[in-house]
């Protein structure tokens, strides 16, 4: 835990569910209404290092997380990712993955997802 980052000092009330492991909030500047983070407790960097057990805590926490969307948001699908280094986009250097729920017309054409980070070759399709 280092006291530079957000992640290790969040306000309690922040947090929305949470085992052993890891926990849950809501993205402070969400892209979709619903934006969600699971976050492992550990502060570390990156997927590829955290153990099996944190890999299992963490896939449990984003079920809850989805089931809960489902509920409050209703979305009609998910992105799910993690920004995994600074070339990645990563900003926060704590883990931490974005459960992003997606609705009907949210977007013209959501073709292709998460392949939209490189523009050009996202639309594979044509």
């Amino acid at each position: 835990m280092t006291k530079e980052c957000p992640f290790c000092k969040l306000p309690f009330d922040r947090i929305i569910a949470s085992n052993e492991f890891g926990l849950v909030i809501r993205d402070g500047f969400p892209i979709s209404p619903g934006h969600t983070l699971i976050i492992p407790k550990r502060h570390v960097g990156s997927f590829f290092e955290i153990t099996q057990e944190e890999r299992d805590a963490l896939f449990q926490l984003l079920n809850k997380a989805k089931e809960t969307i489902d509920t409050e948001f209703q979305a009609d699908g998910f992105n799910i990712g993690i920004n995994d280094g600074p070339s990645a986009g990563q900003t926060v250097p704590h883990l931490h993955m974005h459960l992003i729920p997606r609705y009907k017309n949210d977007q013209a054409d959501p073709r292709g997802g998460v392949r939209w980070i490189i523009p050009e070759k996202a639309k594979y399709w044509d």
